[in-house]
């Protein structure tokens, strides 16, 4: 049996060298260097290059394990431990200099979270956890907020960089969420997003059309924290359904129903 909380400090370490090296590339990155995989869809040398050093890094720790990776350097399914990577979540906020950006680890057993790990490089805080602890910032345990009413509450979501067709839903949800709660941000990093939901800094977080390697790390994060992770029609499969919303486990209804109200209709 593993050594849950020991793995995750080896993984901790492993991301903090990872994102030394995204930081020193940071101070002199020329936009010049990016490459488009799809419409809106940038990748440069630095997320390639820092996956394969987190795939190398990774693979000591459990030989067998497979790798799901953003950059596709390496992807391979193991029998029981998978790697969930995005190397660098928020490649766009890099590219132009915005200094939100993260590393998203998560490591699956048969199918279940066991290790979650955001490192947000530019404020140089390490978000991790593990199956049987609680959630950590820096070495300090976090838990999602108490707010219980969304007028209390400040919100994070994303804005869709390809399929449009769901563009006027998705505005109408903002028009509701706007007049209703403090607030509404978007970072530009899903990872960070889930991060800030459980360390209390969001109330809730929702988006569409993310991948696995967006939001398996983060997830895991806000459930250890004492939040609920759902899709968008409040099921549990929110990687399968590519939906998301990340809440802290009192304003969850109100949530909810507003995407029902004006998205799933």
């Amino acid at each position: 049996m593993l050594n849950y909380e020991l793995l995750c400090a080896k993984v901790v370490s492993i991301t903090r060298l990872t994102g030394n090296f995204i930081r020193k590339e940071a101070m002199s990155f020329d936009a010049e260097s990016i490459e488009f995989k799809g419409f809106n869809d940038l990748v440069s040398y630095v997320d390639k290059t820092a996956e394969r050093q987190l795939v190398r890094n990774l693979k000591k720790l459990i030989p067998n394990a497979g790798f799901t990776t953003e950059e596709d350097t390496v992807n391979t399914i193991g029998k029981v431990f998978n790697w969930i990577i995005d190397p660098l979540d928020g490649t766009t906020n890099f590219i132009h200099g915005v200094p939100a950006y993260s590393i998203s680890i998560a490591l699956y057993e048969e199918d279940k979270p066991v290790i979650g790990v955001v490192y947000e490089i530019g404020r140089g805080e390490m978000f991790y956890t593990y199956k049987g602890g609680p959630a950590f910032l820096n070495n300090k345990v976090i838990k999602v907020s108490s707010r219980n009413k969304l007028g209390d509450c400040l919100l994070a979501t994303g804005f869709p960089y390809y399929q449009f067709e769901k563009q006027a839903q998705y505005m109408q949800l903002f028009a509701e969420m706007m007049r209703t709660c403090h607030g509404l941000r978007r970072i530009g990093s899903a990872a960070t997003d889930l991060a800030y939901v459980a360390c209390g800094r969001f109330d809730g977080y929702f988006e569409y059309n993310l991948n696995s390697y967006d939001v398996a790390a983060g997830a895991y994060l806000v459930q250890q924290a004492g939040g609920n992770v759902y899709n968008f029609s409040g099921g549990a499969e929110f990687i399968e359904t590519r939906e998301i919303v990340a809440v802290n486990g009192l304003i969850d209804q109100e949530i909810l129903n507003a995407i029902d109200r004006n998205f799933n209709a």
